[in-house]
């Protein structure tokens, strides 16, 4: 199968093999910023799980700081660290429970 790809691309114009080329390379742009996409996400679920993990070990009642953003915290108390909502991006929660 390669050599009949091999034999196509010798007939191709410079012209061709240059738009094939061009092709290939968004190609390869596109699913190297899909692997850093899937690599940022499981890096964020890695962390969150990790944070979930240790508020599970806090009693009721702890005082914390709570995220509102990434740089703005806010007083807050656990009510209950068995049943939290979880940020999974672009604005959508999930109740996750322990």
């Amino acid at each position: 199968m390669a050599s009949a790809r091999a034999s196509e691309m010798e007939k191709m114009s410079v012209e061709q093999l240059k738009a094939v080329k061009e092709q290939t390379d968004l190609e390869v742009n596109l699913l190297q910023d899909s692997l850093n996409n899937i690599r940022t996400a499981t890096t964020r679920l890695e962390l969150a799980s990790s944070a979930l993990h240790d508020l599970s070990f806090r009693p009721k009642g702890k005082k914390m700081l709570v995220p509102l953003t990434a740089s703005l915290y806010v007083p807050g108390t656990l009510d209950d660290a068995d049943k939290v909502l979880v940020d999974v991006g672009t604005g959508y929660f999930i109740e996750v429970t322990s």
